[in-house]
């Protein structure tokens, strides 16, 4: 199970475990983002970091409706134990974490304050 919090009563924060060449995570943490149905974002600095290989452009219609332009990367995240990969946009900001993410995820939110936030796979 991946448990987080709630902050402003309105943001839904998890940590995020990347694998890295010493076998050891390095956490982030990142917003559960429901209205973005790719798998993550990371700003570019954390993604060299990693060392993500580069994809290429996608194009992508953001929430406003505007249409904008990523670099992606072929990413890969410890999730509950288990090794997921997908695309990682290069966006910057704060991490987003996409419903490509939780697909197969029950996700659970006290939206509240400091309320508690819980991922658990979907039976």
């Amino acid at each position: 199970m991946i448990t987080g919090h709630v902050v402003a009563a309105s943001t839904a924060l998890i940590p995020i475990h990347f694998p890295n060449t010493q076998g050891q995570e390095d956490p982030i943490e990142a917003i559960i983002d429901t209205g973005f149905t790719g798998f993550l974002t990371l700003p570019l600095p954390q993604i060299a970091k990693l060392g993500f290989p580069y994809q290429g452009l996608i194009d992508a219609r953001l929430g406003n409706g505007s249409a904008a332009e990523f670099d992606m990367f072929a990413g890969a995240v410890l999730w509950d134990g288990q090794l997921r990969t997908g695309i990682v946009l290069a966006v910057e900001g704060t991490p987003l974490v996409g419903m490509a993410l939780l697909r197969g995820s029950r996700v659970t939110l006290d939206v509240e304050d400091g309320g508690l936030v819980t991922i658990e796979p979907l039976p």
